[in-house]
């Protein structure tokens, strides 16, 4: 678009930066109505690890600016929230009326439009599912219009744009339910088990009781303690939980950034050897057994949002983020890949495991009931070899990658890890028949099926 400045987009894993035009999201009729070769695609905080919302010598819809739409209705529980607005920012305004989100990701920092293209999950998928089932409506701007949509009465493009990574329009605003909650505290409990098997087994008969529950997994770890791990589980408390002295203001709610990350770490600084004394240290320090520990909303959901710009510690060639489910009955492969990690001498420092409940209607949405893992790894030579033998394990157990974190999967895998990719394709193409919303994440993958012929192909 004319006057629109060029800027220098990447993903939150720095790893493929590409330039774009970058206009205001209140300009998206303008922008889907004369696009330009290269297309439009939406972008919220960049929170996405690869190149999802990137678009190369296109045009890229800045929804940051579009946040000031902020309506709670503490009679049904919903709120009526702009596109641009975070999930931070919401909670700010709703923890302290009694109110929490739906589903928070490891990150606060994202936006609900974000939310809505990725269909983001949490700590409490076994409970209570994905984002978008919470969402009772959303607009959404297409090349053929804008649309006010419902998941019954709009259900094949409502689900088609719920995980369609922006890739069916941009998300202009959504109303969601809000949990009501007591207190702004959780009650965590704390077990540390000393293999793959004893987390594997406390998850299978124990997350039913517990609204919320990750696992910490040392990846690195060999023979008898392969998969080592620390289980935190928890339920938001109530009133009564609490101790007289903090029983007064029961909803206070502090989120601040506590350390920020310096602009250049070296390259190298995250590896196999810093990763062991890491991973060694996490597990030592964490109690065998805790219950009822208090927490409070950013200990327990947001730990790594205390430090700014924490990506920057893995140094200029940036990092790579690696999740993927494999469904129940598959442990085996959870359990081959977390030893293919292990004997490579991939470490990551935040690798964590979760069990997921029923999958949403969405074809591509992520989530499916089963094991997911997500790890961080530094870039590396010959990384993405080993993730390559990986995925093909992954795939062969019917499992799958996560769009929303992927940055190097092969494109072929895609059919097969989505198998209803056809069915996207479809009710995308009725929205926008001329192909205007395109991305770099859809460039390298081919998700629209407009991109079979380049030389990105990869076998």
């Amino acid at each position: 678009m004319p006057d629109a400045p060029r800027r220098l987009l990447a993903g939150w894993g720095m790893t493929a930066p590409t330039a774009a035009e970058v206009v205001p999201l209140d300009r998206a009729g303008a922008a889907l109505a004369y696009p330009g070769p290269r297309g439009v695609v939406a972008r919220g905080l960049g929170r996405s690890y690869g190149d999802a919302a990137q678009n190369a010598g296109g045009t890229v819809l800045d929804s940051t600016t579009h946040d000031r739409l902020i309506a709670i209705d503490p009679a049904t529980s919903t709120a009526q929230v702009a596109s641009g607005v975070s999930i931070d920012r919401l909670l700010r305004r709703v923890v302290p009326l009694g109110f929490f989100v739906p589903v928070t990701p490891g990150t606060r920092l994202v936006t609900i439009g974000g939310a809505i293209a990725a269909d983001i999950h949490g700590k409490n998928h076994h409970r209570d599912g994905s984002f978008a089932g919470h969402v009772q409506s959303l607009t959404l701007a297409t090349p053929t219009g804008t649309r006010a949509l419902e998941p019954d009465r709009d259900h094949e493009l409502f689900w088609a744009t719920a995980g369609g990574m922006g890739l069916t329009g941009a998300v202009l605003d959504a109303t969601i339910t809000l949990p009501p909650i007591e207190t702004s505290l959780l009650r965590v409990d704390t077990d540390r088990t000393a293999d793959l098997d004893g987390v594997l087994a406390l998850m299978d008969e124990g997350d039913h009781r517990y609204h919320y529950s990750v696992a910490w997994i040392d990846c690195l770890a060999r023979g008898r303690h392969l998969g080592r791990s620390v289980l935190t589980r928890g339920d938001f408390a109530r009133l009564e939980d609490l101790p007289r002295d903090r029983r007064d203001r029961p909803l206070d709610y502090d989120a601040r950034i506590k350390i920020e990350a310096p602009p250049v770490f070296p390259s190298g600084l995250v590896n196999p050897w810093t990763m062991r004394v890491f991973n060694e240290a996490v597990y030592r320090t964490a109690p065998r057994r805790r219950r009822d520990e208090l927490q409070t909303i950013p200990q327990f959901f947001h730990p790594l949002d205390a430090i700014g710009g924490w990506n920057r510690m893995y140094g200029r060639r940036g990092f790579l983020q690696w999740q993927f489910v494999v469904p129940f009955g598959a442990e085996d492969t959870l359990r081959h890949v977390i030893e293919g990690l292990s004997q490579a001498g991939a470490g990551s420092a935040f690798a964590v495991l979760k069990r997921f409940g029923p999958a949403d209607p969405g074809p591509l949405s992520f989530p499916a009931p089963g094991w997911t893992l997500a790890l961080d790894f530094a870039v590396v030579p010959g990384l993405n070899d080993l993730l390559d033998r990986l995925d093909t394990d992954v795939v062969a157990a019917g499992g799958r990658v996560y769009l929303a974190k992927d940055s190097r999967v092969r494109r072929s895998l895609v059919p097969t890890m989505y198998p209803r990719l056809n069915e996207w394709r479809a009710i995308r193409d009725a929205v926008d028949p001329d192909g205007v919303l395109k991305s770099d994440l859809d460039r390298r993958l081919d998700l629209t099926g407009h991109w079979a012929t380049t030389t990105q192909e990869a076998m």
